[in-house]
């Protein structure tokens, strides 16, 4: 779309931050700026206050590194979840897909994604040594990694079992209900909750 079809610069502008937001091309961006054009200004203000808000006010589990509006998340606080238990995923949104199942009652470590030498991701980029601290701390018998099952997952994998079989705590991983390929969040939630009933020491 050519600059000179806009109208108006601020419509442009606007257009323009909503085309940076993943999978939004210029046509979807201008087709969410009229919408918002169409709704009321509170409605609006209330959008942009969230926006703000998420931004300016989130926090980062210092436990798990899920997202959360306290320093521990609800998960990491809840005293009936099983500590001895932790689920290690890549992606803040894998914990939700995790939960989603209602198969799974221990607690989080979000890695913040999977070791990518040609990405140039190594183990130093990712949440690790945070995980072994909390491994060290002891009370931990199991540590069930689910990560997607790629080439980058499953180096992923055989890192953490490397790193984490001294300590003598059980590593375990998703069963393969979810295929070679997948990224955990375009799993179901059937396939997803059996694979981590099912899951197998690694």
């Amino acid at each position: 779309m050519n600059v000179q079809t806009f109208p108006s610069r601020l419509l442009e502008r606007a257009v323009d931050e909503f085309a940076k937001l993943p999978s939004i091309g210029r046509r979807t961006a201008l087709r969410l700026v009229l919408h918002m054009l169409r709704q009321s200004p509170e409605t609006v203000d209330r959008f942009a206050e969230a926006i703000t808000a998420l931004r300016h006010e989130v926090k980062f589990c210092s436990v798990c590194n899920n997202i959360s509006d306290t320093d521990v998340c609800s998960i990491c606080s809840n005293p009936k979840r099983d500590a001895s238990l932790i689920c290690v995923v890549e992606h803040i949104q894998d914990v939700m897909m995790v939960e989603s199942t209602q198969q799974f009652n221990g607690l989080y470590h979000v890695l913040g994604g999977v070791i990518d030498p040609m990405g140039g991701v190594g183990p130093q980029n990712l949440n690790i040594s945070s995980l072994e601290s909390r491994i060290a701390q002891g009370g931990v018998r199991e540590v069930i990694l689910a990560l997607s099952t790629t080439m980058e997952g499953d180096t992923t994998n055989f890192y953490l079992l490397k790193l984490l079989k001294p300590s003598g705590v059980q590593v375990s991983t998703l069963a393969r209900g979810v295929s070679f390929g997948d990224e955990l969040e375009r799993t179901d939630e059937i396939t997803l909750g059996r694979a981590l009933v099912n899951r197998v020491p690694l």
